[in-house]
C-alpha cells in the first residue's frame, strides 16, 4: 500500500476513537492485568466481540496515557504485508506525533510476519498493546519471536458480575427485592450470555449467527486454508448443541464424514484456537487419558440460545455448569492453576471440575442448578465424597441455586454455595 493510503486510514481511525467506548462501560478486573509501563508487549486475546479493544482503550484512557491506535481488522488494510508496516509506523508518527510512546495494535495478527515488526518496536523502547482473536497464532509466534517480551491476558465475554454491572443490578445490598432481581438476572445471564453488545441489539439471532460465521470464515478457514467450510460449520454446530459432553472422535468421524480422525482433530483444534469452543481435559497423570477423554464447552451460553439450527434445550443446569467453567478459568489461569474434570474410571462417579496446582488437587467442585430434591442433593454430595476419598482433597464445593450452607456425608464436610454468591465471589473463597 502507498504511504498516503495508510496515513488516511490511521487518520480516519483516530477520528473514530471517541465513539469506540460506550458511556456505560463496565470496569473489568482483567484491565488490572495490563501493565502499561512494562517493556513487555501487553497481549489481550479472546473470542471476537468479547470486549478486548474496549478493555485496552479504557486501560489507556483511565491511566491518562496518550497513545496511537491502528485497527488491522479494517477492510482498507486487508492487503497489508509485513513490508508495509514501516509505512504504518510512518503514518502513526504523522497522525500522533513523533513523541508517542504507547501504540495499540488491534487484531495485528491479520498481517503475516507482524511479530518481527513488534519485536523491533519493543527494542526501541516503545510500549505496545496488542489484541488478537486466535490463541495459537499469537502464542506460537510470541513464544518463538518475543521470548520473555510479552504479557498475555485472556479475556472471555462478561462474567456474571460484569453482566450485573452492565445491567445496573445491585449486588451488594441483600434486600428481598434485590435478591429476587439477582435470581432473575442469573437466569437471564445463563440464557443471554455475556457478549457485551448482545443485549443491545434487536436481532440477537442475526448477531450470534454473524459472529459464529466470522469466527469460522475469518479466524479459521482463511488462516488455515480450509476448503470444507460446510463440514466445519456442521461440526461446530454439533459441538455447541452438545456443550459440556465428552468428545467421541470415532463417532464424529463416522457421523459427519468430513475426513479422517486427523482432520476432525484439526478442526476441533481450530475451533479451540479461535475461542469458539473451550476444551476441558480429564484429570489424570497419564497424558493419553487426558487426550482421549476431553470435553468441549462453548465460550458463551448466548451461543446456545441465539444461533441458527439450535437444537439444544434451555436446560439451566448445563448452562450453569458452562458458566462456572468460564469463571474458573478467569480466576485460576492467572494464578497458573489448572482446571480439569474428574472421572478416573467409567464406573466412578463424575465430578464436574477439579482445580489442580502443581499436579495436586486443591479443590473439587460440583455444579447443580436444582438440589431441592433430597435424592439429587445426595447424589451430588456422594460424587464429591467419593472423589475426595480417592484424591485426598478436603476442599469440596457444591455450587447450586440454593442457600449457602455446610452439608456432611459419611463424616466429610461439603460447602454448598449459592450460585449467585459463588459467581459474584461473595464469601466463596475462590
Amino acid at each position: 500500500m502507498e504511504s498516503n493510503e495508510i496515513y488516511k486510514v490511521i487518520l480516519d481511525q483516530r477520528e473514530e476513537l471517541p465513539f469506540l467506548v460506550e458511556d456505560n462501560y463496565v470496569m473489568r478486573p482483567e484491565s488490572d492485568l495490563i501493565s502499561l509501563d512494562n517493556k513487555q508487549a501487553q497481549v489481550v486475546i479472546g473470542v471476537r466481540r468479547s470486549g478486548k479493544s474496549t478493555l485496552c482503550h479504557m486501560a489507556l484512557l483511565n491511566a491518562n496515557i496518550p497513545y496511537a491506535y491502528v485497527n488491522f481488522d479494517d477492510d482498507r488494510l486487508a492487503s497489508l504485508t509485513v513490508e508495509d508496516l514501516n509505512r504504518v509506523l510512518e503514518g502513526i508518527y504523522r497522525v500522533y506525533g513523533n513523541d508517542i510512546k504507547h501504540i495499540f495494535f488491534d487484531e495485528i495478527q491479520n498481517v503475516e510476519g507482524w511479530h518481527l515488526f513488534v519485536n523491533r518496536l519493543l527494542r526501541h523502547g516503545l510500549r505496545i498493546i496488542i489484541t488478537g482473536s486466535n490463541a495459537k497464532l499469537l502464542s506460537s509466534e510470541l513464544s518463538t519471536h518475543l521470548t520473555g517480551r510479552y504479557n498475555e491476558i485472556r479475556l472471555y465475554p462478561f462474567s456474571f458480575r460484569d453482566y450485573c454491572a452492565y445491567k445496573n443490578v445491585v449486588t451488594d445490598t441483600p434486600t428481598t427485592k434485590n435478591i429476587a432481581t439477582l435470581k432473575n438476572a442469573l437466569d437471564e445471564y445463563l440464557i443471554e450470555g455475556g457478549f457485551p453488545e448482545l443485549s443491545t441489539v434487536e436481532d440477537k439471532h442475526g448477531y450470534v449467527g454473524s459472529l459464529i460465521d466470522a469466527i469460522i470464515t475469518k479466524d479459521i478457514m482463511k488462516r488455515f486454508r480450509i476448503r470444507n467450510g460446510s463440514g466445519l460449520k456442521t461440526l461446530a454446530n454439533h459441538l455447541i448443541n452438545n456443550a459440556g459432553q465428552r468428545v467421541n472422535m470415532t463417532e464424529l468421524v463416522e457421523t459427519f464424514k468430513i475426513g479422517t480422525d486427523k482432520t476432525v482433530r484439526s478442526y476441533l483444534d481450530y475451533l479451540t484456537q479461535a475461542f469458539l469452543m473451550v476444551p476441558l481435559t480429564k484429570f489424570s497423570y497419564k497424558s493419553s487419558e487426558r487426550l482421549r477423554n476431553s470435553k468441549a464447552y462453548v465460550v458463551d451460553t448466548g451461543m446456545l440460545t441465539y444461533r441458527s439450527d439450535n437444537l439444544s434445550s434451555e436446560n439451566l443446569g448445563w448452562r450453569l455448569e458452562n458458566a462456572v467453567l468460564l469463571e474458573l478459568l478467569r480466576r485460576n489461569a492467572p494464578a497458573h492453576r489448572d482446571v480439569f474434570y474428574y472421572r478416573p474410571t467409567s464406573r466412578s462417579r463424575e465430578v464436574d471440575f477439579v482445580i489442580s496446582e502443581r499436579g495436586q488437587v486443591v479443590e473439587l467442585i460440583q455444579v447443580a442448578y436444582e438440589v431441592s430434591s433430597p435424592k439429587t442433593l445426595s447424589r451430588e454430595l456422594a460424587s464429591l465424597v467419593e472423589a475426595s476419598n480417592k484424591t485426598g482433597c478436603k476442599r469440596l464445593t457444591l455450587v447450586a441455586c440454593a442457600d449457602s450452607r455446610t452439608e456432611e456425608l459419611d463424616g466429610v464436610k461439603i460447602n454448598v454455595v449459592s450460585a449467585i454468591d459463588w459467581l459474584l465471589d461473595n464469601d466463596s473463597d475462590n
